[in-house]
């Protein structure tokens, strides 16, 4: 169908210390794991933060060191994670929705836990756009039998509104380089979506017009995070198959990262590094951070606009 695409290698970064290793006790829907790792941001000064799903803990790898220490542990399930540009770390935490974390102090405060008069149904991931609206998955225990996953935006004063609905397993989220559209990845069925968004005469918000399959995938589990780059692409992280996609802005796949040497399970994604050429990979089962030099640069994050 398509030609193929180019293979970039990716190398292991880091792996979670021994010492981190939770072993011989049981956490809710996860089990007995030692670990689950997510959720990969870059702040401004280069510190790596990530997260340990299912033991609720926060990490942090400081610029020109891969040693990874504690920044904080509480009673969550944080998964998705991004900097906001005045340092602090918003979470989407599947027990206790949004939640915002000081790295400096490791001070855990809710953000958000309900919308429309009901609770959320458990977060997933979150991106925000340039002028600081928050996009978040409410993806709890949809999926194909049960469609009924969610995509909240959040506006700067903290007014929340669903802005899709009926979704199965929404997951990874990111906005376009031009912001004039949203992707999200269906895990469940193996594709991401989808929707443009248009300006409203009179209306402070952009309104979804009608949304549509974007790419289709084939193996693994389905897409998780993904991230776009400067050049329009968009990079989708294939958990089970053990690679990360690049596509083009019209959906041709046009790189394959190949994260298999640590594990399968490439779970989310992040640009960093001096000239944001770096991609960081989360490697969730094997507790593995990788990286890939790519390209092109990725698009600027919220958390480094000036």
């Amino acid at each position: 169908m398509f030609a193929t695409p180019e293979l970039i290698e990716a190398i292991v970064l880091a792996r979670l210390p021994e010492k981190f290793h939770i072993n011989g006790r049981i956490s809710g829907r996860y089990g007995s794991r030692r670990f689950y790792l997510e959720g990969p941001a870059v702040a401004r000064d280069g510190t790596f933060y990530f997260t340990d799903v299912p033991w609720g803990r926060i990490f942090r790898i400081e610029p020109g060191d891969n040693q990874v220490s504690l920044v904080v542990e509480y009673d969550g399930e944080p998964n998705g994670m991004k900097v906001h540009k005045d340092g602090r770390l918003f979470v989407a935490d599947n027990k206790n929705g949004i939640v915002v974390v000081h790295p400096a102090t490791g001070k855990v405060e809710p953000f958000l836990s309900r919308v429309d008069n009901e609770g959320l149904l458990g977060p997933n991931d979150l991106f925000f756009s340039r002028d600081g609206y928050l996009y978040f998955t409410d993806q709890g225990q949809s999926d194909i039998r049960s469609p009924h996953g969610r995509v909240i935006r959040v506006d700067p004063e903290g007014r929340a509104e669903v802005i899709l609905r009926d979704l199965p397993s929404p997951n990874g989220l990111v906005l376009s380089k031009d912001e004039k559209s949203l992707f999200v990845a269906l895990t469940k069925t193996n594709n991401v979506w989808r929707a443009p968004l248009e300006a409203v005469p009179g209306c402070p918000f952009d309104r979804i017009d009608r949304t549509g399959l974007y790419i289709q995938l084939s193996g693994g589990n389905g897409p998780d995070g993904m991230a776009t780059d400067s050049a329009g692409n968009l990079v989708v992280a294939h958990t089970g198959l053990g690679a990360v996609w690049v596509f083009n802005p019209i959906g041709e796949p046009i790189y394959r990262i190949n994260t298999s040497q640590a594990g399968l399970s490439a779970a989310n994604i992040t640009y960093g590094g001096e000239d944001n050429k770096t991609l960081y990979i989360i490697e969730s089962s094997s507790g593995s951070i990788l990286t890939a030099r790519m390209p092109v640069a990725g698009k600027t994050m919220y958390s480094h606009v000036d």
